[in-house]
């Protein structure tokens, strides 16, 4: 059963677990569960999906319950009217507070402005040689994007050098290796925490957040990281 985090007459959200897709796609023609079908079944009634998150991402995902209402809220996504926060694990020290202002290529060669503020929530270093250093250092920060481009948070954090760790395409094989062979690890450590929108009937502000996975939880615990309030 999919965990429903939000549900009215128009609306329903659900934390999405580390690799489930959100529908069908020839991408990954392997794949025999998707959010859409899941959640379709389990309410008994058509969903339509407001936005998209990565396979390989979890957290809140907003479903419409007809094709108005899901309109209105894309057109609100459109506009850079929802606001949306993640959290990650990367490699490395990263800065106080940034903006990671970084125009992103989308598969037919033309460039889209992308841009990306984060702020370090807390910083760990664990007495593990790593690639020539002495010790290894990783980043918990919050993440707000602008915009919603493909793999966006993930291809910018790697632009400056702190990609998410266990990302396949954009981090670091060689850190996901020690992550894979040291603790067990190979999930994506990126997570949708909340969303915030106003509602397209009511008018008033939704907010929406999802917890942690216990596989987000166990790499926290495991590196050191001592938030509490996640």
């Amino acid at each position: 059963m999919l965990e429903i985090l939000y549900h009215d007459k128009y609306l329903v959200a659900i934390n999405k677990p580390h690799g489930l897709l959100v529908h069908r796609t020839k991408i990954a023609g392997n794949a025999t569960d998707f959010a859409l079908q899941l959640l379709r079944d389990q309410l008994g009634i058509h969903v339509y999906p407001c936005h998209r998150i990565d396979r390989k991402t979890s957290g809140v995902l907003l479903f419409a319950l007809d094709k108005v209402i899901n309109s209105q809220i894309q057109l609100q996504y459109a506009n850079n009217l929802v606001h949306k926060n993640y959290l990650a694990i990367v490699r490395g020290y990263t800065k106080q507070k940034g903006i990671i202002d970084y125009p992103l290529k989308k598969d037919d060669g033309k460039w889209q402005e992308a841009i990306t503020a984060y702020k370090t929530v807390e910083q760990v270093e664990l007495n593990i040689p790593f690639s020539g250093q002495p010790t290894s250092r990783y980043s918990l920060v919050d993440i707000e994007p602008q915009m919603g481009r493909t793999h966006q948070i993930r291809r910018h954090f790697a632009h400056i050098f702190h990609p998410v760790i266990g990302d396949r395409p954009h981090g670091c094989n060689k850190q996901n290796r020690l992550f894979k062979e040291r603790w067990n690890m190979t999930t994506l450590m990126l997570h949708a925490n909340s969303l915030s929108f106003e509602h397209p009937v009511s008018q008033e502000q939704v907010n929406i957040q999802a917890t942690l996975s216990d596989e987000f939880k166990r790499t926290l615990s495991f590196l050191g990281f001592k938030s509490e309030q996640f």
